[in-house]
């Protein structure tokens, strides 16, 4: 099992190796590096190919999880990559792999190619939504994640009706609440980095589902308007998790803007 131990962690990774340039995927809340396979297989005969889990996630979760911010996660993303001696890479990031992503551009520019943001945004979460994740927090911790809790979920993240959710939901079963409850912590305290978006200079592929019920299409048109170079890509009837379920779209649109980026 690969485990790289950096910046204090234990963080499960995989990377299809190779000599292409590198992209490194960071999943959203409560997933794992397991959400980007579709684009792992569309890419990995081109492109070498890292995903990985995030502290208090599947592989790299563990029975303690002290506080951490984004910028920890950032740290993290970039410990990972000098461990696997990449000096650049593309940045991509789902939701709060986004998050991670964007604080990653910020505090480590030399190694950022370019980025790729899915389903994400620069700002804060409004605060009604916020109690809203909050109480279903506080209910998945006293009760465990029941059925009811889980189609919440389900519904949040991967939107209604589609056919992988089973697994996805047996898999939010078995996490821990001190890892459940610690990202969820990081998730509701992070900062806005909306006033420094235009320190970012490498190109974005900003990729936004119209039925995003987490993160909405607004969000999305405003983190591309907000950034020095990015376009916009809206994939019709996709949720949260946009590159997970809707993958025929998102994918050419990912492998025609990493084709078109200058050579490394």
């Amino acid at each position: 099992m690969p485990i790289a131990a950096v910046n204090g962690q234990k963080i499960y990774y995989e990377d299809t190796g190779g000599s292409g340039p590198a992209v490194i995927f960071s999943h959203g809340l409560f997933m794992d590096h397991e959400m980007f396979a579709p684009q792992v297989d569309a890419l990995k005969s081109k492109y070498r190919c890292i995903t990985w889990d995030e502290r208090g996630h599947a592989g790299t979760a563990a029975d303690t999880l002290a506080p951490f911010t984004y910028y920890d996660s950032a740290d993290d993303l970039a410990a990972l990559l000098a461990h696997l001696g990449i000096k650049r890479a593309v940045l991509a990031g789902m939701s709060q792999g986004g998050f991670l992503s964007l604080r990653c551009a910020l505090t480590h520019p030399g190694i950022v190619r370019a980025l790729i943001l899915i389903d994400t945004q620069s700002g804060q979460e409004a605060p009604a939504a916020l109690e809203g994740h909050m109480q279903l927090a506080k209910a998945w911790a006293e009760h465990g994640l029941t059925d009811d809790l889980a189609a919440v979920i389900e519904g949040i993240i991967l939107g209604d009706g589609w056919a992988g959710a089973a697994a996805w939901k047996a898999k939010w079963k078995r996490i821990k609440p001190v890892n459940m409850l610690g990202c969820m912590s990081t998730l509701g305290s992070r900062d806005n980095v909306t006033g420094k978006l235009g320190q970012i200079k490498v190109p974005a592929l900003v990729v936004h589902g119209d039925a995003d019920a987490a993160i909405s299409l607004d969000l999305g048109r405003a983190l591309a308007a907000n950034l020095a170079d990015a376009e916009l890509v809206v994939v019709p009837g996709a949720g949260h998790a946009a590159n997970l379920t809707h993958p025929a779209v998102v994918n050419p649109a990912i492998a025609r803007f990493l084709d078109a980026l200058p050579a490394v």
